[in-house]
């Protein structure tokens, strides 16, 4: 009875969500707590609620101040000094162009945000595109990449959710995979530079580099302007930003403890007047709202889903038709297909709908059940979110760059699946997933 509640919820769920009938958040309050009252669990509803937003309160206070830090530091344009020097190393030369492309988009996207990535890469580097006659195409997909990798950072929207779905830290679940993720990023710069040798083909340009000015070659002024900070605090906010990557890297303290004190400090320096802050608030308030309120949901299905003991039986019917030799390669699946299923699974329904079945189903068979969120982040809306016509910043990256979703598809989707099996070959080497 418990299995069959279990599988009606997250059918519900998953049919709700991809039909649009409602909101997502609608449906992961909504759906398991009809499907609970069903099952008589209404005497115990309450606390099983309060147990699921107490277990991920920690990743929603963690992505708010995530999201406030590295919003304001690309408002204060920390990155811009990067993207002026890779301009100028990159003269007219197509390949140096799609590998820089590469090295920033990967130095961006450490907000987490894909819509401030592209929006930051498109507005930067379409008109160098433009003025050599690169395809807009080379850049929509070498950023797809490089952010699909980075999106892997634990404020990224996959791990978040993972987190969130299996009740986990970033050291349960990320931390484990930084070895697949830093090959990942080297496979990424390495995939821009073959794809910038084909347009230098293209373009007839092998390997000679057009580095003199002249009306075709890409010069700083083409990049976008902001308000000029001033020098000690750009210089503060760069060493208070390698300070949080460490606390971050060697897990030195709470990543939600690390972000408040770090956006205190960053706000206090940076917008020092109330009326300053104020604009900072409303500016990326609704961003924050958005995210933290859907980790809160979430909160509800998984309180729910555990304390009525649906996950549990669910994952004991997966046990009964999954032969014994095959439990061990569960993460390993999942690694596989995560990307491709991307494409046809909004993240929230991947995450809190397939993944909590997944990783109870490995620990049935004695795996780590961390292992299925480390395998699911892999590839689900990491290499795969900036292909997904479920994700609305894909929307933002291929209508700035004027680009068809389906050609941006087809040209990337084959380097996209290469990135998720290589970072997989290393997660095995590692450790991170077993088989």
């Amino acid at each position: 009875m418990l299995a069959v509640l279990g599988f009606a919820t997250i059918a519900t769920f998953l049919a709700l969500t991809f039909t649009r009938r409602v909101s997502v958040l609608v449906a992961l309050v909504l759906v398991p707590i009809v499907f609970a009252l069903i099952g008589g669990f209404a005497p115990e509803l309450g606390g099983m609620i309060a147990d699921g937003l107490i277990k991920v309160a920690p990743v929603a206070i963690m992505i708010a101040f995530a999201v406030l830090y590295f919003s304001l530091m690309v408002d204060q344009g920390m990155f811009d000094p990067a993207i002026r020097k890779v301009v100028q190393w990159a003269g007219g030369s197509p390949t140096k162009i799609a590998v820089g492309t590469a090295v920033l988009t990967l130095m961006v996207a450490l907000d987490g945000d894909g819509t401030s990535t592209f929006l930051i890469m498109v507005s930067a580097m379409l008109p160098i595109y433009q003025r050599i006659g690169m395809r807009p195409l080379v850049l929509t997909g070498i950023v797809c990449l490089s952010a699909g990798v980075m999106n892997m950072i634990p404020w990224g929207g996959p791990t978040v959710r993972a987190m969130a779905a299996l009740n986990a830290t970033s050291g349960d679940i990320f931390t484990p995979v930084l070895p697949a993720m830093a090959v990942g990023a080297i496979w990424v710069v390495f995939s821009a530079f073959l794809i910038g040798r084909m347009e230098s083909k293209r373009l007839g340009d092998v390997l000679a580099p057009v580095v003199k000015a002249g009306p075709g070659t890409p010069h700083v002024d083409d990049l976008p302007t902001r308000a000029k900070v001033h020098p000690a605090v750009m210089a503060f906010n760069v060493v208070l930003t390698l300070v949080l990557l460490v606390i971050l890297l060697f897990q030195l303290a709470p990543l939600q403890v690390a972000f408040a004190v770090a956006f205190t400090l960053a706000v206090v320096v940076n917008r020092p007047k109330w009326n300053q802050q104020q604009e900072l608030f409303a500016k990326h308030g609704g961003n924050v709202t958005m995210v933290v309120v859907m980790i809160l949901a979430a909160g509800v299905l998984t309180g729910i889903l555990n304390g009525t003991g649906m996950i549990t039986a669910m994952a004991e019917s997966f046990v009964s038709w999954i032969p014994a030799s095959a439990g061990s390669f569960l993460p390993v699946i999942t690694a596989v297909t995560s990307m491709p299923l991307s494409l046809v699974f909004t993240p929230d329904a991947y995450y809190f709908g397939v993944v909590p079945v997944l990783a109870e189903t490995s620990a049935s068979f004695g795996g780590d059940p961390f292992e299925i969120g480390r395998a699911a982040i892999l590839g689900q809306m990491t290499t795969g979110f900036p292909l997904s016509p479920l994700t609305a910043s894909t929307f933002i990256l291929v209508g700035m760059s004027n680009v068809e979703l389906g050609k941006h598809q087809r040209f990337i989707f084959g380097w996209a699946f290469g990135t998720t099996i290589v970072m997989t070959i290393m997660a095995l080497l590692t450790g991170a997933i077993s088989l």
